[in-house]
């Protein structure tokens, strides 16, 4: 599933595509998604103009003129392509079309149908149920290591999984959460109670700086994800540990190689000499 990097890499490029444009049509090719398009989907975004384009966690959110907010997920395999509008016809896995004022086309391209589309009126956006329990943004100044700490007290489960947890903090998966913690040298089995204010310093800085150079690489592109060009992310050529297990720590001699291990059914990847 894209996370936080890559989220933000679709948002920046379609802000170049959609932000102040007018929607001159709007088609969809299904019914829904994850859930069903909400009623008249494509004719409420038909004739509205985008005044802004933001991320919130792994959810993109487009301002509309008329007061609502178009939110979209990506799930496990969505993409928002650009090109020209055309004509031509919709490719496979195209679900939902809109087309610009300035000749432009956005698709939203979903193999495995996993996204989601919503609808919201703006000043009710942050109560939304996808929404409403989210985390802070770890890329926001208000993301500190006292405010990280005080969200993982009491749980003594893995920080690792903690991290995973979008209501701690929003937007990291899997694999920021290992570059991360190999980063700041935490085990990634340590109890998340059990971290430290020293250590928490280095996590949250950590956690910013792998975001946001995975964003400057415009994010991971391990199997679906794609920038809204078509292009790929890089960020994947500067894996520290994550999909590396067996190969030689990139800090380290310690002659083991990354390890992986499983927790909450999904893979970790970690140096066991230099996280502790």
């Amino acid at each position: 599933m894209p996370e936080l990097p890559e989220v933000e890499t679709v948002c920046r490029g379609l802000a170049l595509a959609l932000e102040g444009r007018l929607l001159t049509n709007a088609r969809t090719y299904r019914a829904g998604l994850r859930r069903p398009f909400p009623p008249d989907f494509a004719e409420r975004l038909r004739g509205r103009r985008v005044q802004t384009l933001s991320r919130r966690a792994k959810y993109l959110t487009l301002f509309l003129d008329d007061g609502w907010v178009w939110l979209a997920h990506l799930g496990m395999s969505g993409r928002m392509l650009i090109g020209p509008a055309d004509g031509a016809e919709p490719g496979k896995h195209d679900h939902l079309i809109v087309e610009t004022e300035e000749g432009q086309r956005v698709a939203y391209n979903d193999a495995r149908r996993f996204g989601l589309m919503d609808l919201c009126p703006a000043d009710e956006l942050s109560r939304h149920p996808l929404l409403a329990s989210l985390g802070p943004e770890p890329l926001d100044d208000a993301f500190t290591p006292a405010v990280l700490g005080a969200a993982l007290a009491g749980r003594s489960g893995p920080i690792k999984t903690a991290l995973l947890d979008q209501t701690l903090v929003a937007g990291i998966g899997n694999i920021y959460a290992s570059e991360a913690l190999f980063r700041a040298g935490i085990h990634p089995a340590r109890p998340a109670d059990e971290v430290g204010l020293k250590p928490l310093r280095r996590l949250v800085g950590a956690i910013k700086a792998v975001l946001t150079e995975a964003i400057a690489a415009g994010g991971s592109s391990l199997r679906d994800h794609r920038r809204p060009d078509g292009e790929l992310g890089y960020f994947q050529h500067a894996f520290a540990v994550y999909d590396r297990e067996g190969l030689p720590c990139p800090d380290c001699t310690c002659g083991e190689g990354i390890r992986r291990l499983v927790q909450s059914g999904r893979s970790t990847f970690y140096c066991p000499k230099r996280q502790r």
